[in-house]
């Protein structure tokens, strides 16, 4: 049997392309190479890699198994949670290890698991770790953490939902509220995680002060870049075989695959896990790099414009939910970074910085009636791809069934 990236070129492209890109920005960066990019601008691309890396998630449970989660940047938040404990807390601990240092008598253990603990929770009015911060000394156990915790929250919340056999708008409303609901908790200072002061200085690695941030960026920015190329050869083995296409099935008509004997609560119960922890992962990475995580960032907003991200790019297409996050995450910092000219209408005055929102959501909607393979569409151009034309007959044994020519395209 051929290898896998030999049957799917596209993969080998997508991978080729990456490793391109990551290859181009180490040399033009300050820490390996020319000095031409700013450290700023590599996290910002790092970060670019994160959004790729979740918006991948997004297309496996909306555009391949069609279940339209307005909740995964919960689970991509609920990952940066998991990490920025363990940075906190391991950055805290040596400063204060450093600061008693110079005390007459030696501070004892606990002595010195009160000082980290006000210096953390000295914000909220407390001293006290909470439960949910029993692990945050070990770095192995939390990283663990970033794939159980949201792995385990999507487990029990889509056994919930799929047994009930909740679908379309009303799953959609669902998970929305679920992370509503989990914003408004993270929001209190009794939460455990600091309330609206959220986690901060994440970019500070432990043990790393003599280190550059140049050289720290580059390297979340090279582990961006590889599990962007893991998870995305994962994804597309998923899609692949058929376990994609039974996903596709009931994406296109749940109920009859039903009938076929699938276990249909099953195969969306599996994606929305595998999902949820590619998000949690993609967050992991993401905040270390934006340098602070607070409840705002799991506000259900993020979500709506992740599935944005995912209908630009073009659903059901990998590539395309790569393509459209980090075409939203480029262009949206050079609006609403100042970058962009203000435009002087003579009685109006456009500010990118307040009309970009705006902007981005006339985007979806002409993309949604215009172009709904969105800019992945551009790819089927090029490549002489077109949808198959019926001319108002089915094709088959079946009304709406597909050939297999049809189906492969």
């Amino acid at each position: 049997m051929r290898p896998f990236i030999i049957r799917h070129p596209s993969v080998g492209v997508f991978l080729a392309l990456l490793a391109l890109f990551t290859i181009f920005v180490t040399v033009m960066s300050e820490a390996y190479g020319l000095g031409f990019v700013s450290t700023s601008f590599v996290k910002t691309l790092g970060k670019t890699l994160c959004l790729g890396l979740v918006a991948i998630s997004m297309d496996l449970v909306w555009g391949y198994c069609g279940i339209l989660s307005l909740g995964h940047f919960a689970f991509f938040g609920l990952g940066g949670y998991m990490i920025g404990m363990w940075l906190m807390y391991a950055r805290t601990k040596l400063i204060v290890v450093a600061s008693l240092a110079n005390a007459e008598l030696p501070a004892t253990e606990q002595e010195v698991v009160d000082a980290i603990g006000n210096q953390i929770f000295g914000v909220v009015g407390s001293s006290d770790f909470p439960l949910i911060w029993i692990f945050a000394d070990s770095f192995v156990l939390q990283m663990a953490l970033v794939v159980l915790v949201p792995g385990l929250l999507a487990l029990i919340f889509g056994w919930l939902a799929f047994r009930s056999r909740v679908t379309g708008v009303y799953l959609s409303i669902l998970t929305q509220a679920m992370t509503l609901a989990l914003s408004v908790y993270l929001f209190q200072n009794d939460s455990g995680l600091r309330g609206n002061n959220g986690l901060s200085g994440l970019q500070n690695l432990p043990g790393a002060d003599a280190i550059a941030q140049s050289h720290i960026s580059i390297w979340f920015f090279w582990a961006s870049a590889a599990m962007l190329g893991l998870c995305y050869m994962a994804a597309a083995w998923i899609v692949s075989g058929k376990f994609g296409s039974v996903i596709r099935a009931i994406r296109d008509d749940e109920t009859r695959v039903r009938f076929l004997g699938y276990s249909v609560e099953g195969y969306k119960l599996f994606i929305f896990v595998v999902t949820a922890i590619i998000a949690g992962i993609a967050g992991a990475l993401y905040y270390p790099q934006a340098g602070i995580i607070n409840p705002a960032e799991i506000a259900p907003i993020a979500s709506i414009y992740l599935a944005v991200w995912v209908a630009i790019g073009g659903r059901g297409r990998l590539y395309g939910a790569v393509i459209g996050a980090a075409f939203v995450s480029i262009v949206s910092t050079y609006f609403t970074g100042g970058q962009a000219p203000d435009i002087n209408l003579g009685f109006y005055t456009i500010q990118w910085v307040d009309w970009w929102l705006v902007a981005l959501g006339l985007a979806f909607v002409l993309v949604t009636l215009f172009a709904p393979k969105g800019i992945g569409g551009l790819i089927d151009l090029f490549e002489g791809r077109r949808s198959p034309d019926r001319h108002g007959a089915d094709l088959g044994p079946d009304a709406g069934s597909l050939r297999e020519a049809e189906a492969e395209k």
